[in-house]
């Protein structure tokens, strides 16, 4: 990296602190054709956390013939959970289940994963958005009984491949659902990656409107069509601090096949420096770390930022 850039020039109105979700572990290998071996994930997420990822999502206890890339789950967890207090490690369950053989492992971090809209509850889940998020409910409670911080996902809130435009009332309805619940924070999911910045501040401003505090809200924004760093800068703007973002920019959806890459971290980190934002994490080791995967995965990094630094050096 160049010394000095990017040159940090604060804007007004941008909170002071950001705390990056790093998917990469789990949204974005579960999409890998090949298997990556168990010790190879926890070599990443251990690189993950040694550069300052402080929120580093697993794995996902869901049945190996749905994501067959993250049947290691039960070996998988053991191998980091001692990283320490200072390193969350949240994990996805879909249900019951999956509850179950999380919180025999110790975890400590519950993530359900629902849908605003009803072709892909059905397609994600085979249950309409009311079957899934009665499904959730006891999970949610269980959940909160054994201690947990409990995150509810909400995918397609901006737009759905079959249904097009989401309505925002539609998505405001579900996650007043899910906070009512018991969820402790909501991940808003572009998970098409068709949202721009005036769609983001209207659904911010109408979850505000019923009820939803911006500091519970987290958003989850893909590539797709370039929108997610001006996403994200409209959700900043907004008050928003939780920012989902996957190392190297690996993933997608396996059921939405429009579903291109996450927000790249690096990519994030770079607009976040300039802007003055801290995150407690070294853009650097975060680089080397995603370079170090790309050739695990034999291919180069789709990060922008990655690229460029990996280049220069």
């Amino acid at each position: 990296m160049t010394p000095g850039l990017p040159m940090p020039v604060p804007a007004p109105g941008l909170p002071a602190r950001v705390r990056v979700h790093e998917v990469g572990a789990r949204d974005g290998l579960q999409n890998e054709q090949t298997v990556i071996p168990t010790e190879v994930k926890a070599e990443f997420i251990r690189r993950l956390a040694a550069a300052g990822l402080d929120t580093i999502e697993a794995t996902s206890f869901v049945h190996p013939k749905w994501v067959p890339q993250l049947a290691d789950a039960e070996r998988l967890f053991p191998l980091v959970s001692d990283l320490g207090s200072d390193v969350r490690l949240p994990v996805l369950v879909p249900n019951e289940r999956g509850l179950d053989r999380a919180l025999a492992l110790g975890a400590d971090r519950i993530a359900v994963f629902g849908s605003a809209t009803e072709s892909f509850a059905k397609a994600n889940l085979n249950r309409t958005v009311d079957e899934a998020l009665a499904m959730f409910t006891p999970v949610v409670a269980r959940a909160k009984e054994a201690g947990a911080h409990v995150r509810g996902y909400l995918s397609m809130c901006f737009g759905d491949p079959w249904e097009g435009p989401v309505p925002v009332p539609q998505v405001v309805r579900v996650c007043r659902a899910l906070l009512d619940q018991g969820c402790d924070e909501l991940s808003l999911g572009d998970t098409i990656g068709v949202a721009t910045p005036g769609h983001v501040t209207a659904l911010l401003t109408a979850l505000n409107e019923a009820g939803v505090g911006t500091d519970v809200l987290g958003v989850h924004f893909h590539d797709t069509y370039g929108q997610a760093l001006a996403n994200t800068l409209a959700a900043l703007q907004h008050g928003v601090t939780t920012v989902d973002a996957s190392a190297g920019g690996l993933g997608g959806c396996p059921y939405a096949k429009s579903a291109t890459g996450n927000l790249a971290t690096e990519d994030l980190l770079w607009m976040l420096q300039g802007l003055g934002i801290e995150t407690g994490v070294d853009l650097g080791r975060l680089t080397a770390t995603s370079a170090w995967m790309a050739e695990q995965l034999g291919r180069p990094s789709p990060s922008r930022t990655v690229r460029a630094l990996s280049h220069k050096e």
